[in-house]
């Protein structure tokens, strides 16, 4: 919805002071540090007007305004001003950071560089694991005891061990593994598991009972012991009074990081975007809270887009500085995941 150029200004106006101080701002305020030359009178009503659109609200104490989620949207889709910060000394920092370790260690550093610069919560969504195998084997161990033996493209070995109604001689474990290899070596469990219903009907029966408990058991061990969401920072969020002034907000916030599906959910929704989203409490029907914002950024490997970050705060937060954090982390994670 489009408002003039005074109500932009002095919506822009309102919301910069309520982040800096959280209270209610007054048309006398607004007349001062809007720089506009209009009358009281003039503010008052083009405050009114911005209410009855629902891009502000008053409180029952104060006869100031404060934003609302729609408000906020509008501040950050074409208001906002975005800090200019020094990225190279920012770049040296970050990189310093992300730049060693295993995968999972430069994601948890991610999320701990966006928690301690924002000072709020980091959330990085990890890469999801592709359940794909290059070859694998069956061992018997004993009667109806068999160790499923998978080898990852990249040479990682995942062992299992099924338990089988029917005893299977080594010659019957090696004709089920070579006919997996030949047909399915480099795609995925769940692919795998699409086309064994039509594949394996000329098969004995025994066999397939097999090779689909090989499938489950293989995409059970190639998808566990990958956390989904790592955080970092949610004590910051505790010394945030707008989220943390009553029970029932801090229920909400604390059921957050505990369940998080709903964030999986948000940051899923986030990592289909391109660059810098912010979802705002009370608009977007993911944030649990209307007190809450979350800025976020896709990151990807070698090209591909493989997860989300982000910050989790207050919806009155510093938009300006919070979106440059966010958007360069999520370039130096890439790079930092991407190099060989």
């Amino acid at each position: 919805m489009q408002i003039d150029k005074r109500a932009q200004t002095l919506l822009k106006a309102l919301v910069e002071r309520y982040i800096v101080d959280g209270q209610p701002v007054g048309s006398r305020a607004l007349a001062k540090i809007s720089g506009l030359d209009l009358s009281p009178a003039t503010i008052r009503n083009i405050m009114a007007d911005l209410e009855e659109l629902g891009f502000v609200s008053s409180p029952h104490t104060s006869a100031g305004r404060v934003p609302t989620p729609r408000g906020y949207r509008v501040f950050v889709d074409t208001l906002l001003t975005v800090q200019p910060i020094d990225e190279t000394a920012m770049e040296s920092t970050l990189q310093k950071k992300l730049q060693s370790g295993s995968p999972q260690k430069i994601i948890s550093s991610a999320a701990q560089v966006l928690s301690s610069l924002s000072q709020f919560a980091g959330v990085v969504m990890t890469p999801r694991r592709e359940s794909v195998f290059q070859q694998i084997e069956f061992l018997r161990l004993s009667e109806k005891r068999i160790l499923l033996v998978i080898v990852a493209p990249n040479g990682e070995v995942q062992n299992r061990l099924l338990l089988t109604d029917v005893d299977y001689t080594p010659s019957q474990l090696v004709h089920a593994a070579n006919y997996i290899n030949q047909h399915f070596s480099g795609l995925s469990f769940e692919e795998v598991r699409q086309r064994l219903h039509g594949e394996l009907r000329q098969l004995r029966d025994d066999m397939t009972r097999l090779m689909q408990a090989a499938v489950e058991a293989g995409s059970d061990a190639m998808s566990e012991d990958n956390e989904a969401v790592v955080i970092s920072g949610e004590r910051n969020l505790l010394s945030v009074t707008d989220l943390s002034s009553n029970m029932n907000s801090l229920r909400k916030l604390f059921d957050m990081f505990e369940q998080k599906t709903g964030l999986l959910q948000l940051l899923d929704v986030s990592s289909k975007a391109t660059g810098v989203q912010i979802f705002i409490g009370g608009e977007s029907q993911l944030v649990p809270m209307e007190e809450m914002s979350i800025v976020t950024a896709p990151y990807g490997v070698n090209g591909k887009i493989v997860g989300t970050l982000g910050v989790i705060g207050p919806t009155r937060m510093a938009y300006e500085r919070v979106i440059p954090i966010v958007d360069i982390t999520s370039k130096l994670l890439s790079n930092a995941l991407s190099q060989p």
